[in-house]
């Protein structure tokens, strides 16, 4: 018999032999989709590596990242610490998921989330923001005994049943009904709540101290009031922190802004992944979790298979050691002030350019219609066509052009949103403000490529409809 060699997966092996059909294979067996729009709008490129908030591709050429995947990769990518610690837990082979036995590392991990929110006692893991949502929904229901989530406009809680049932946005619901029954109440609307709370079969409201959608925080003074209001009403306030928490915003949880806002029940994952291992979490409150595991025979009663392993704690618990270490969270406030002054100092020179809002590394920029009659035309033509078609006119020169990589806050809206790796510096933020200028700049001479592929998008939007 031939003997062929050694046998085994060599992983620099197959990518150096079929890395190059990367959109081929996704065309081919994924979401066909993906490949497509990249390569209308000219994203489809091919990195090569990446380390903190920058990537290269084959030529070189470097890339400054201000999307962090949608908010994973809070400490950049491939943090050395992080690493290290998935290389420590992989070699200490430890004895990870039996389902009957008690591990250190989640209990661990556990004491590290809830040392930033005192007033918590326990946490759930699962695998994602949201299975963490799921958790928080699930818990709040049996906990109060009640059926009814309030949630708000325009929110994103996930795309699972449970978490697309409280989400705002009807072009992530449309043709998933029947959903469950949940109702929608406008941020800040504290009328609305009041409302729906005399009903009486509330179970909690769930809330993004700030909206990932258009980047809208919640009015000052709103969370600590419908907490109130919900404990009133005996109903549970659920802060969902998958993209707010873990330093994004300039404090550890966005709902540490406001003082004296103490949610029932937290939601946090993405960063807590150290870019790495899926992770998510829902802290709360100890008489809800022993409302929930009431008894020995509902031990199992909510569960995840792949909750609380070894490689996923020891992510979280090198992810929260290195933020305390590097002071992480004061950092994205100073970094964060000084991006959103630097761009707001912009609004009074471009007409097009609305407002800029957000807090730390969590910033909006909002485009709107112009006053010149050139500009206004224009921008009446790309509006007919489809809301946000400005804003990806602004995102695609700022990665052609200046390779910074940024996203539209939601589907038809004209608002970017930056949510870069808190690891940026002062040198990253002078490089996206002197590359937005030039765009800024381009936009409003009246002409250009800029324009040119603005027609490009209005006749792919009208032939989409």
């Amino acid at each position: 018999m031939k003997d062929d060699g050694p046998k085994g997966f060599d992983l620099a092996q197959l990518l150096a032999e079929r890395g190059a059909e990367r959109y081929e294979l996704h065309t081919r067996y994924l979401n066909h989709q993906l490949p497509r729009m990249l390569r209308t709008i000219g994203f489809d490129k091919v990195y090569e590596r990446a380390e903190g908030a920058h990537f290269w591709d084959a030529d070189g050429n470097d890339y400054l990242d201000m999307l962090a995947g949608f908010g994973v990769m809070g400490l950049g990518r491939h943090h050395p610490v992080v690493r290290k610690a998935l290389h420590d837990v992989l070699d200490a082979s430890l004895a990870d998921l039996t389902r009957f036995d008690c591990q250190p590392l989640p209990g661990l991990l556990a004491e590290r989330l809830l040392a930033h929110s005192p007033h918590l006692d326990r946490v759930f893991f699962g695998n994602s923001g949201t299975e963490a949502v799921e958790t928080a929904l699930k818990f709040a229901r049996y906990a109060t005994g009640r059926p009814r989530i309030l949630y708000c406009t325009h929110a994103f809680h996930g795309l699972t049943t449970g978490s697309l049932s409280v989400n705002g946005e009807d072009g992530f619901r449309d043709g998933f009904a029947p959903l469950l029954p949940d109702t929608a109440v406008p941020l800040g609307d504290l009328d609305a709540l009041r409302r729906e709370l005399k009903r009486g079969d509330v179970a909690a409201l769930v809330v993004e101290p700030i909206q990932g959608k258009g980047v809208h925080a919640a009015p000052p003074g709103f969370l600590r009031a419908a907490q109130e209001l919900l404990h009133k009403h005996k109903a549970l306030l659920i802060a969902d922190e998958v993209q707010t928490g873990l330093g994004r915003t300039g404090d550890f949880y966005a709902y540490q802004h406001e003082e004296g806002v103490q949610p029932d029940l937290v939601c946090v994952a993405k960063a807590l992944s150290g870019g790495y291992v899926p992770v998510g979490a829902t802290l709360g409150k100890d008489w809800i979790f022993r409302r929930v595991y009431s008894s020995m025979d509902r031990v199992l009663v909510h569960s995840a298979s792949f909750g609380s392993n070894a490689q996923a704690m020891a992510a979280g618990l090198a992810v929260l050691a290195v933020m305390e270490d590097e002071e992480t969270v004061a950092h994205a406030r100073r970094i964060g002030d000084l991006l959103r002054d630097r761009l707001t100092a912009l609004v009074d020179s471009y007409e097009l350019l609305h407002e800029v809002r957000g807090r730390g590394l969590m910033i909006g920029i909002e485009f709107g219609r112009p006053s010149s009659l050139k500009l206004r035309s224009r921008w009446t033509m790309l509006q007919a066509a489809r809301k946000g078609l400005f804003a990806q006119m602004v995102v695609v020169p700022l990665l052609q052009k200046h390779r910074i990589l940024t996203q539209v806050s939601g589907d038809q809206l004209e608002v970017i949103k930056l949510i870069p790796p808190l690891v940026i510096d002062e040198a990253d933020v002078d490089r996206f403000v002197t590359a937005f200028t030039a765009v800024m700049d381009d936009a409003h001479s009246g002409g250009g490529l800029m324009w040119d592929f603005g027609r490009t998008l209005v006749k792919q939007a009208v032939a989409n409809r």
